[in-house]
């Protein structure tokens, strides 16, 4: 069995903040070699997500808006008696959590036809890191 490790880092310009990863999983995949196995894609922040869906602005959009209706900004989360206030960003992230694990088949992600793998930063303007670790034989 194969394993192969890299880091991704991220300092998003607005403080949430949607990152298109497939291109860059794609090429961790091919450079490890691993022609059948899975990949786990995992943000290593409390406040960060990684999720699969459709690379479509107005689905990202739509998405957004949920997850802010659902965990709004608030000045009154119990939280943010700690002095942070991204008691909303920590949500945020239960709703989508923090990883995937995706197929490898013929040496490539094996994703249905619109399946993307995004970033989603609710907490940015940060150095944050991303862990792929690809696995398989």
């Amino acid at each position: 069995m194969k394993f192969h490790t890299e880091y991704l880092t991220f300092n998003t310009k607005k403080h949430r903040e949607y990152v298109h990863l497939t291109p860059t999983i794609e090429g961790i995949v091919k450079k490890s070699g691993v022609r059948e196995g899975m990949v786990l894609v995992s943000a290593m922040h409390i406040t960060a997500a990684v999720y699969v869906n459709d690379d479509e602005s107005g689905l990202i959009q739509d998405i957004d808006e949920w997850l802010e209706g659902l965990a709004p900004f608030r000045k009154d989360y119990r939280h943010h008696q700690t002095g942070e206030t991204n008691g909303d960003s920590h949500l945020k992230s239960l709703l989508i959590h923090h990883e995937v694990i995706l197929p490898i088949t013929a040496g490539k992600l094996d994703l249905g036809p619109w399946q993307r793998v995004f970033y989603a930063e609710f907490d940015g303007q940060r150095s944050k890191r991303v862990i792929v670790k690809v696995m398989g034989e």
